[in-house]
Order: structure tokens, then sequence, then C-alpha cells
């Protein structure tokens, strides 16, 4: 009877819900539960439809119309797919945004072209959860999908595509930051146990031989410390970056103790500052003072020898300061802009690590306006020099 159709439809979708509810409390995937939802919501609307559910693929189509199916696809965010007997009979938006408009209808392996996915959907269908299949270059070259086929109770399977490119450029960044990190260390590490071995195979007797010894020792000690001291500074600059800093910071003053403190640093330039009177950034006060001193001290380094480098401070509308820093050098390349905030990325490694350069300044400086809410910018002229700018929030003024 109709009436117990629906009765014994809507306990089944009760059951399938709590299912669901149940996955997702145990292993905290919304993204499964919600594919579990779909998969049993499908199978008990095609259970109640009517007729054959393991009827000719030919009455297919008129199910999966129904709007049941077809809203609760369109649910999901992340491309999902319908298929029987090899045949997609219903995609959600995403999935035909993907993989085109014309794949229902079609040979699931000519709608998704990968040979890894076609070997999946040509074996025979399991009721047990299949293993996830990894795509690489689906959509995009870059791309990194994962592929889950859930199979029905009538034999109809549900294919899921999920969208993993993001936590793999994360996975990494994250591997090379290690060996980048490890690469660093070790190459002084090796310079100083080096001269150790030198000095006390007999080295050390020589006073001269010795002092020069010590001379470059002591370099690649302090090289150490500081590439250990950014990668902690990066590491609570990150920690911190959901918590916005909120302390006045009077920036105009913060820079002339920055240029004095510099001023007696090696290949020091003259520094020429245009400050306008602005209002008190909202900030953290040694976060900023690093950045400046990356800022400035990159400048330096990297300026031609006798000519002045250029620090502003004006107002940029009513709620933000901008801080520009301008050398005279020898300019960056266009193809090297885009990548001078990574980790370690260098435009000349062998200039960069002969003047003390991490690679992490110019992140750290980075991850400094992000966490203050700001924007940060680098323009270079090949020949001219470059010009740093950072835009900070400023604590409003409220008038009364």
């Amino acid at each position: 009877m109709p009436y117990s159709s629906g009765i014994k439809a809507l306990v089944a979708l009760g059951i399938v819900a709590a299912g669901a509810l149940a996955g997702l409390l145990l292993n905290g995937d919304v993204q499964t539960s919600l594919v579990m939802l779909v998969c049993g919501v499908a199978a008990v609307l095609v259970a109640t439809a009517g007729g054959d559910p393991a009827g000719p693929l030919d009455t297919a189509p008129a199910v999966a119309e129904g709007p049941g199916i077809a809203e609760v696809l369109e649910a999901i965010a992340e491309p999902v797919l319908l298929i029987a007997e090899r045949r997609v009979i219903a995609a959600n938006s995403a999935a035909r945004t993907l993989l085109g408009e014309h794949i229902i209808g079609e040979d699931v392996r000519v709608a998704i072209r990968h040979p890894a996915a076609a070997e999946a959907l040509l074996e025979p269908g399991n009721q047990e959860p299949a293993a996830p299949i990894h795509l690489v270059g689906l959509g995009t070259r870059e791309q990194r999908w994962e592929m889950r086929v859930q199979t029905l109770s009538d034999g109809r399977r549900i294919v899921h595509l999920s969208d993993h490119t993001g936590s793999y450029a994360t996975e990494r960044i994250r591997v090379d930051f290690v060996a980048n990190a490890s690469h660093e260390l070790r190459t002084p590490l090796a310079s100083l146990l080096g001269y150790v071995e030198t000095l006390e195979d007999g080295a050390g007797d020589d006073p001269g031989l010795r002092d020069r010894f010590l001379k470059i020792m002591h370099g690649e000690a302090r090289r150490m410390q500081r590439l250990i001291d950014d990668l902690i500074s990066l590491s609570r600059i990150e920690a911190e970056k959901y918590r916005a800093p909120d302390n006045p910071v009077a920036l105009d003053e913060l820079i002339d103790e920055v240029c004095l403190e510099l001023s007696g640093a090696p290949r020091a330039a003259d520094v020429v500052t245009e400050i306008a009177e602005t209002l008190p950034v909202r900030g953290d006060a040694s976060q900023l003072s690093q950045l400046l001193h990356n800022v400035i001290g990159n400048a330096m380094k990297y300026g031609r020898e006798g000519t002045p480098i250029l620090v502003s401070l004006v107002p940029e509308g009513d709620s933000m300061v901008r801080l520009s820093v301008t050398d005279q050098g020898d300019g960056i390349p266009p193809e090297h802009l885009p990548r001078l905030t990574e980790r370690f990325y260098r435009v000349d490694p062998g200039r960069s690590r002969t003047i003390g350069g991490t690679g992490l300044g110019l992140s750290i400086v980075k991850h400094i306006v992000e966490r203050h809410r700001g924007r940060f910018d680098i323009a270079s002229a090949v020949g001219k020099g470059t010009t740093v700018t950072a835009l900070l929030p400023v604590i409003a003024v409220i008038k009364t």
C-alpha cells in the first residue's frame, strides 16, 4: 500500500540520517558523512519509487529525474555523480562544471577521463565502501582529486570527487620547508665541524691561522643563530595570525629607532625619511620593529653603494597608513617578484648568503602584515631599484 510504503520510507530515511550523524560524531568527517547520507537517501528514493529497481537502463533516467535525488545531489558542494550500468544518469552542478554539461547519459569512463578512475569503475559494485582513488590532473594539471565510489542497494553507484589540491600544496610546502631548513642548518654546521677538526689536528698551534679559523667559525655560528631566530619568529607569527593585534603603535617613532639601530650596520647607507602626521597603527610593536628591520635592512644590503634609502610614511585614506621603503639597487627581474615571499627563496643565493641573508626575511614581513590585516606589495625595475610597500590599519579616532 502507498501509505505503508510512505511509512517505511520515512523510517528508512530516519535510520540513514541517524547513521550519518553517528559517522560524523565518530570521525568528524563532514563530507564523508554527507555522502553517506546522500547514498542512503538515494537508495530509499529509488526503492520506494515503484517498479523494478534493478530493471533495464532505459528506465533509470526516469528515476534519476525525480526531484528528491536531484535536490540531494545539489546539496553537496563537491562533484557527485549517480551512475547505472556505467552510464551517468545524474550529476550535480559541481560535477557538470568540472567534467562538462554533456556528461549526463555518457559512459562514466568518458565522463571522467582518467585511467585510474576507469579502472576502478570497471570493477563490479560492492556494498562495502571502496578505498579512495587519487586522481592527478583531473580538471587542470595542478589539481589533485580523491574519488570515492559507493554502491547502492539497487546496483547503482555514487561517485564522489573531493578536491585535495589545497592539502597537497600545503604538504608540499611543509616538505620543502623542512628540506630547506635542514640544508640551511647543515651547511654552516658542516663548516664548523670541519674547522674544529682542523684545529684539533694541530692548526691551532699557528696563532694567525687559529684566529682566522675562529673568525670564520664565529661567522658560521652567527649565521645559524640568525636562521634559528628567524625560524622561531616565523613559527610564532604563524601561531598568532588569527589573533589581530590591537595595541596603539607610533610607527613614526619606531622608524626613527630602527634607522638609528641600523646606522652602525655593515654597508650602512644614508636613510632619508619622509614622515607625515599619521594616526597610531593598530599593531604589535615588536613585530612591526622586526618588519622595519627586515625591509630597511634589505634595502641597505641590496642598494647600490653611495645611494640613499628612502623611507616614507603617509596616510592612506581614513583607515590605513602607507609605509614604503625604496632603494636604488640593481632591481629584481619580474619573473622573481611573485616568489620573493616564499621561504628560502633567493634571487641570487650566493650573494644573499654572503651578506648574511637567511631567505626568510620577506616571508616574515608578509606574515606580519597579514597578521595586522594589512596589504603587502613589492615593485621593482631592473637597473633602477625596488620599492617595498605595506598598508597597515590605524586606530580610528571616534569623533564626538
